[in-house]
Parts: C-alpha cells; sequence; structure tokens
C-alpha cells in the first residue's frame, strides 16, 4: 500500500492513512463497526497539515478518528439506550463556548476548536476507560483490527443475523484501505448510492452525497444530504464516472447494487458495493427488467 500510494504509515512528513472495515460474506449494512483516519496522532497530523496546507480539515480528520476508536475499539459508550452520547455532549459543549449555538453544524468549528476537540476527547477516554489513547499507529491497527473482528459478535449484528438467517459461524473479514477525504473543501464529497431505486425498482441512479464531508456524516443525519442528481451539475466528471461504474457493477454482478464513493478533490474513488436492499415491488420489477435488458435468464428471475 505504501509503494501504490507513495506515503508512509506512521510518517511525519506525509502520512498513509487508513480505514479499517468489515466485510462479511453477505451484506449487513451498518451492523459491524468501521475506523476512519487511523495512523493520526499529535506528530503525524502535523505532516497531514504540511501536505494538504489545510488545518482544519487535518484536525477534522483527527478529531473524528479519536472519537471512532474511542467509541469502536476503547468502548466510550453511553450505558444505556436513553444516556447521551459521552462524545457529542463534548461536541455540544465546544459548540457553545466557539459558536453560542450547541446547534450549530460541526463545518463552521475552525481549526483551534477541533483541536481543543481532540485534547478533550483524549481526556475522555482516560476518564471513561483510564487508559490513555494510544499514540503508536501500528497499536492503533492491531486494536481497530481487533475490534472490527469482534464487531461481529455485537448486539446489533446477532439481532441482524437471527432476522435474515445469515450463519453465525460465518464470521467476517477486516479490510484494510487507504483513506481518501470527501472532506477537503468544496470540490469533495461523501456519498452512497443504488444502481436503482429500491423502494420501486425504477432504473434510476438514486443516492444522496454530502459535500465536504466524510462517509460517517451521510449516514448520520448530522447534515441533510444532496440528491445524487445534483452532482451532475456540481460535479459533472464524477457524476459521468459514477454512471459508467453503476452500468460496469450491474453487468458484472447481474443485481442491483448499494456501493459508497467519496470524491477526493474532484477524483472518484469507490470504497465498496454490495447488493442492495429492496422492497417487495422493486425485487420484482428488477428481475423482469433484467430479464429484458438481458442482465438474468427468467429461470433466475423467477428463483429470486
Amino acid at each position: 500500500m505504501e509503494k501504490s500510494i507513495g506515503k508512509k504509515f506512521g510518517s511525519t512528513e506525509d502520512p498513509l492513512l487508513v480505514a479499517v472495515r468489515s466485510g462479511a460474506r453477505d451484506s449487513m449494512p451498518g451492523m459491524m463497526d468501521t475506523i476512519l483516519n487511523l495512523g493520526l496522532n499529535d506528530e503525524t497530523v502535523q505532516g497531514l497539515i504540511a501536505v494538504t496546507g489545510n488545518e482544519r480539515f487535518a484536525y477534522d480528520c483527527y478529531r473524528r478518528f479519536v472519537q471512532m476508536y474511542g467509541d469502536v475499539v476503547m468502548g466510550v459508550q453511553p450505558q444505556d439506550h436513553d444516556a447521551h452520547e459521552p462524545f457529542e455532549m463534548v461536541i455540544q459543549q465546544i459548540k457553545e463556548q466557539k459558536l453560542g449555538d450547541k446547534e450549530a453544524l460541526d463545518v463552521n468549528l475552525d481549526a483551534a476548536a477541533l483541536k481543543e476537540m481532540v485534547k478533550r476527547f483524549k481526556k475522555l477516554i482516560k476518564e471513561w476507560t483510564g487508559q490513555d489513547f494510544p499514540d503508536n499507529p501500528a497499536d492503533q491497527l492491531r486494536g481497530a483490527v481487533g475490534a472490527v473482528f469482534g464487531s461481529w459478535n455485537n448486539d446489533r449484528a446477532i439481532i441482524y443475523r437471527n432476522k435474515y438467517h445469515i450463519p453465525h459461524a460465518w464470521g467476517t473479514a477486516v479490510n484494510v484501505q487507504a483513506m481518501v477525504f470527501g472532506n477537503t473543501g468544496d470540490d469533495s464529497c461523501s456519498g452512497v448510492a443504488f444502481t436503482r431505486d429500491p423502494a420501486t425498482g425504477e432504473k434510476v441512479f438514486y443516492g444522496e452525497y454530502l459535500i465536504n464531508a466524510q462517509g460517517e456524516d451521510v449516514v448520520a443525519g448530522v447534515r441533510t444530504p444532496d440528491p445524487v442528481a445534483t452532482l451532475a451539475v456540481k460535479m459533472p466528471k464524477a457524476h459521468r464516472e459514477l454512471e459508467e461504474v453503476r452500468g460496469t457493477l450491474e453487468k458484472h454482478f447481474r443485481e442491483m447494487q448499494d456501493f459508497e464513493f467519496t470524491i477526493q478533490d474532484g477524483k472518484l474513488y469507490m470504497l465498496q458495493t454490495r447488493n442492495g436492499k429492496r422492497t417487495g415491488v422493486a425485487a420484482v420489477r428488477i428481475a423482469c427488467e433484467m430479464v429484458i435488458e438481458r442482465l438474468l435468464n427468467w429461470k433466475d428471475a423467477v428463483a429470486r
């Protein structure tokens, strides 16, 4: 990975950052854990600032990483369903102190506020767990890989497998990918999309994205995403590429796909794809239309 990207893991000059994701045989969207921006610490964040010339972006990545790692790996989570999320409480305090409004958007916080957030997150982790946040990127990676494997057995994942009759014995893979960033500015974004409409089955490109955001923001509901069709106006080249990828995926899998993408500085990166969940109506329409499009034979369509 270092060779192909030309960056070094743990480097203080131009650090390679990674995402650690689950990869089970059957699609289990949102059930297992993901950790982004791994490899950052107080030294490597300076390298990221030097390379990008963007201090706000670097500290935004850093605070997201500390929050995800603290939650997923170190177990800083509410003790019951009614309790407030500990990291969100800190974010609200900082918004109130810096912006005078705890409901303000995260994007309004400057680099200094995000730097302060990293400090408070680390203090929170120490208070909750009695342990320091790990600074060594190799230790961070070991911890993250273990936690993602472990998330196969979290309550959500077990309930989901029971509901959809997925064998518990299968286990999951863990994928380690080089990070790309949808939060470097206004020509970057993160999105999720379906190759067809999952509610009706209509053959339209369906999905949403957020400008200047990472993937977690799109699904977390912190800001309202834009429909993927508007990318044709905002980033026409990337939208054309996405349309091509949409066709390629359907030809290959002969199934409606649900995929995640990031556009960094105008360049499109595909992160992952899986068979998309759909309504009964959509399932029938997609199967019938895929026969007409010669992606499926009629026997396979009926079997679906």
